[in-house]
């Protein structure tokens, strides 16, 4: 289930969560800057998604120290229609922005059943399923489109030989009740670019079919992303993928602060916008009805006879739970070129690397 290797260095959760706030305190963010993007980085490597993970930090670190992400500020409400929010990130840490939109949001929806909100010019938000989660836990159905700007892209259009956009996440999160919730939540090339990172960091290939090399051939390379030319990440599915990349990239960015072309792509640092729909289904119909008929659907998928080599049927937000239960019993995987990285932007932002250490248990 865990794809850890012998040479991985092994945190407990509480460790990690730790060094990353203590890592952030150095940098300048305020306590409960430092708390939100812990709280949100382990959980990422906790649900088995280290590209979104702590393997982030020394991005954020060189964009702090570049002056690029500014510490310390706050989301910023610059259209209040009641149901309609737009709310800009002050190009602050994007895991204090999305929060403070989101908090923003779910008031919202509960007082009008329904919002809609742009949320645009965030330094990166993270992995989007946390912001779904968090919509579905204050019991709303949320979903959310999210382009990236402010860099080269990263990924190829649908019969293209280049990158001519990012990993456009999506994500759709649905409250079950007393279960827990249904959180659909991918990017929409075939990987995620944090997941070509971690490949690269490990010396391992891709499978076949996520991407290309800088000439448009296939190649299992994944330090083709990490030259100059670069190659490029396939969308998931073909056309159907670069269609949803699509979506994703005219619905956030339009309603943001830009869609990837050549003006928006020499900024300097990730910048994210989210378009994002809540809906309260008790404001719809029947809370309890409603909520029946979502377990009846899900309860007649899981009841498939599984595949072979396959233990059961899950839904969207299982595989993640499972890993989470899994990993807080028997720590966070990281691998040494990425901890090696973390250290290197501790003792950027002024900590002691004996300090640091310490974290490993």
């Amino acid at each position: 289930m865990d794809d850890r290797h012998p040479d991985d260095i092994v945190v407990d959760e509480k460790q990690l969560h730790a060094l990353t706030v203590d890592l952030f305190r150095h940098a300048g963010s305020e306590e409960r800057e430092a708390k939100l993007i812990a709280d949100h980085l382990v959980m990422a490597n906790l649900s088995g998604h280290d590209s979104h993970g702590v393997g982030m930090i020394p991005r954020y670190v060189i964009n702090i120290k570049a002056g690029l992400t500014p510490l310390n500020r706050h989301a910023q409400v610059v259209l209040d229609a009641g149901g309609l929010l737009v709310v800009d990130g002050n190009a602050g840490i994007g895991q204090v922005a999305a929060f403070e939109a989101m908090q923003i949001a779910i008031e919202r929806t509960k007082m009008h059943g329904v919002c809609a909100m742009a949320l645009r010019n965030c330094s990166h938000i993270g992995r989007i399923g946390h912001w779904g989660e968090m919509a579905a836990t204050a019991g709303l159905i949320s979903t959310h489109y999210v382009n990236v700007i402010g860099h080269k892209p990263y990924v190829a259009p649908f019969g293209g030989a280049d990158a001519r956009f990012s990993t456009n996440p999506y994500c759709c999160a649905i409250p079950r009740g007393d279960q827990p919730p249904f959180i659909l939540d991918f990017a929409t090339s075939r990987v995620a670019q944090g997941k070509v990172r971690v490949a690269h960091n490990r010396k391992k290939p891709l499978f076949e079919g996520a991407l290309i090399d800088r000439h448009g051939n296939p190649t299992t390379d994944p330090g083709v992303m990490f030259q100059d030319p670069m190659g490029a990440i396939l969308t998931f599915g073909e056309h159907k993928g670069y269609g949803m990349a699509l979506a994703c990239e005219l619905l956030a960015g339009a309603f943001g602060t830009g869609t990837m072309h050549p003006a928006t792509m020499e900024r300097g640092a990730t910048i994210n916008n989210m378009f994002t729909f809540l809906v309260d289904p008790g404001k719809i119909g029947d809370r309890a009805a409603v909520l029946a008929e979502i377990e009846r659907a899900l309860g007649w998928v899981i009841a498939s006879p599984p595949a072979a080599g396959v233990d059961k049927v899950m839904v969207p937000g299982d595989p993640e739970r499972k890993m989470r239960a899994h990993r807080r019993a028997q720590g966070v995987p990281i691998d040494p070129t990425t901890w090696g990285e973390m250290l290197e932007a501790g003792a950027k932002v002024g900590m002691n690397r004996v300090d640091l250490e310490k974290y490993r248990g």
